[in-house]
C-alpha cells in the first residue's frame, strides 16, 4: 500500500505542471462594484458611492450604508449620476485604489449640463 500512496502522491504533483496555472481571463479575481458617480471635480478620478444592503444579524431588517471609492478615470469620460462599474487595482494614490471598468448607464443629467453651455 505505501508503494501506491507514492505513486499517487508523484502523479498528482505532475499535473498541475502540465495544466496552464494561469487563468485565461486577466485580472479575474479582482473585486469589481457598482455605483453612482458622486464627484468628477478632480483630473482623471471619479468619486464612486456604493450602496450596500445587508440583513441586521439580530433584527433582520434591511439596513443601506453607503461607502464611497475614489477611482482612476483615464479619459474623463464619466460624468455625475452616472452608473459605473469600478475594479480594484493597485494603489494609484493615498486614496485611489480602484479604477473605471465601464459606464452602465449614462445618466440624464450629464446630457442637460452639455447642452445648456452650446446654448449661451
Amino acid at each position: 500500500m505505501a508503494a501506491t500512496k507514492e505513486v499517487s502522491q508523484t502523479v498528482a504533483s505532475a499535473t498541475p505542471a502540465t495544466t496552464p496555472a494561469v487563468p485565461a481571463e486577466v485580472g479575474a479575481r479582482r473585486n469589481e462594484k457598482v455605483g453612482n458617480v458622486v464627484s468628477t471635480k478632480m483630473q482623471k478620478t471619479i468619486v464612486v458611492e456604493v450602496e450596500m444592503r445587508k440583513a441586521h444579524p439580530k433584527y433582520k431588517r434591511i439596513v443601506k450604508s453607503n461607502k464611497k471609492f475614489y477611482a482612476h478615470d483615464e479619459q474623463n469620460s464619466a460624468r455625475v449620476g452616472d452608473v459605473v462599474r469600478i475594479r480594484e487595482s493597485r494603489p494609484l494614490s493615498k486614496l485611489k485604489r480602484w479604477s473605471l471598468e465601464e459606464i452602465v448607464r449614462r445618466s440624464s443629467l450629464g446630457q442637460l449640463e452639455d447642452a445648456a453651455p452650446k446654448a449661451v
